[in-house]
């Protein structure tokens, strides 16, 4: 793997070059039902432990990567927007795969499947759980056993995120590319102008985590200022020395409808070596402020306002794409109110109108049929 393999560009992290991801605020859901995808409410921003050597704890710093914060019981997902050609792309929580529920491996494996296809995986928000399902990722304390690695493993050493990208092999990489020139030369013609756009994710607004329509409140950026009349936010401490940070890890929230896609590429058609790879640490907002100065993000949006206020949800299709068997063993994860207690924020349920749909979903109304004329 090349020096500076990884690198961090704004709140995105650049794995190998060609893969780009971004953690996501969003809404938890209720740990009861099936639900459709929940909205994207900002970036967490995204630093470099090395950036930091008098405040991290030495473990982190013998680990490296980056680091960001979140609150107990915040959410997120991973967005895959803006990688452009193919990777297979592994993702631990706590050194537990997300995609097969098995241990961490630098290798890449097929039975069962341990790794996301990017660029047909959009996204990820949470462990492959259930058919044609995944149970959101939600922050909790290690020390507990709620975490997805203390349930897997029976032990939370480890916490975090942990991310690896394999890149193609040059000739599965030039056959790709001759392929997509060649279905650009056949594409049909752009539509006239003022036509309705083309693009599925088109059509919600901004897409699916993207920026909300005029007229509807904007997701919340990262470091957002305090809204007017709001309480003045406290001074941001001088750093402190080093010490053992709270560690926190990713559990399993509530069920939403979201595949995670199977591989049609022969396994020999991804390099042996990863093309980058990052430890993400996920830091408590106190630990944040001693450790970078800075003030951490709001705490998450209210779920039954957010709704309330007629905002949108989304369900996603591909119509080409061949769903994972879930992992068995993370299908026996519990959610994290097990541990917690029960999850007291409100909660309505979105109306048909605000599910919007993406990908290749299903067209509108009843079909009618034709006859003789």
């Amino acid at each position: 793997m090349a020096a500076g393999a990884v690198r961090i560009d704004g709140n995105s992290l650049l794995l190998g070059g060609s893969v780009r991801i971004r953690f996501i605020r969003t809404l938890r859901l209720p740990e009861s039902g099936t639900h459709p995808l929940p909205p994207g409410l900002g970036e967490f921003p995204v630093r470099r432990v090395e950036d930091h050597p008098g405040t991290v704890p030495a473990e982190w710093l013998a680990r490296g990567g980056v680091m960001l914060p979140v609150y107990l019981r915040e959410a997120m997902w991973l967005s895959f927007a803006g990688t452009h050609e193919p990777a297979a792309l592994q993702v631990g929580v706590g050194k537990v795969c997300a995609v097969s529920g098995e241990r961490w491996s630098g290798r890449l494996g097929r039975r069962p499947q341990n790794y996301l296809v990017l660029p047909r995986q959009p996204w990820l928000d949470g462990i492959n759980s259930g058919k044609g399902t995944v149970r959101q990722f939600v922050a909790v304390p290690l020390g507990l056993g709620a975490t997805v690695e203390g349930q897997i493993t029976g032990e939370e050493t480890t916490g975090g995120v942990q991310l690896q990208a394999f890149s193609p092999t040059g000739q599965a990489l030039a056959a790709w590319r001759a392929e997509q020139e060649a279905r650009a030369r056949a594409a049909v013609p752009p539509p006239w102008p003022g036509a309705a756009p083309q693009n599925p994710s088109a059509a919600a607004p901004g897409g699916y985590g993207g920026a909300f329509a005029s007229g509807m409140a904007a997701a919340p950026p990262a470091m957002a200022p305090p809204a007017p009349g709001a309480m003045p936010a406290a001074p941001v401490a001088a750093a402190g020395p080093p010490r053992r940070a709270a560690a926190m890890g990713l559990g399993a929230g509530g069920t939403m409808r979201q595949e995670v896609y199977q591989d049609d590429r022969r396994l020999s058609d991804w390099a042996e070596e990863p093309s980058g790879r990052v430890f993400v640490h996920l830091v408590t907002p106190p630990e944040w402020r001693r450790i970078t100065g800075e003030a951490a993000p709001p705490s998450p949006v209210d779920r039954a306002a957010y709704t309330q206020a007629g905002l949108p949800w989304f369900d996603y299709y591909d119509e080409d794409g061949t769903d994972l068997a879930p992992a068995g063993a993370l299908g026996g994860v519990k959610p994290v109110g097990d541990w917690l207690g029960d999850d007291d924020m409100p909660w309505q349920a979105p109306g048909t109108h605000q599910i919007h749909p993406l990908g290749d979903a299903p067209a509108p109304g009843k079909p009618v049929a034709d006859g003789d004329w």
